[in-house]
């Protein structure tokens, strides 16, 4: 955030433990972002191995459904801008919104 800040980015901070993300909010990012499922996903995360999220026979919409129950599995930050998606870690993902 604080590149955003630098660079002069209005931004919109969203805390999704406070403001939940849906399903349909998740698979619209991933979209934007090309993404799949498993790239927001917070593998040393306590919850990533309790539910078995490692099991490569998982498929997209349990991996979402996962993500959705457990907001603490999301990769942070996932920044948004001109209709494009990033995760925000390495921070070059975010400079190449620019």
């Amino acid at each position: 955030m604080k590149l955003l800040e630098e660079e002069g980015v209005s931004f919109r901070r969203v805390n999704y433990f406070l403001e939940p993300l849906s399903k349909e909010d998740l698979v619209a990012l991933l979209k934007k972002g090309g993404l799949g499922p498993r790239d927001l996903l917070r593998t040393r995360e306590k919850s990533y191995k309790e539910m078995g999220l490692a099991d490569p026979n998982l498929d997209d919409d349990m991996i979402l459904d996962a993500l959705v129950a457990e907001p603490g599995l999301l990769q942070r930050p996932i920044v948004e801008r001109a209709g494009r998606v990033v995760i925000g870690r390495p921070l070059e993902n975010v400079r190449k919104l620019f």
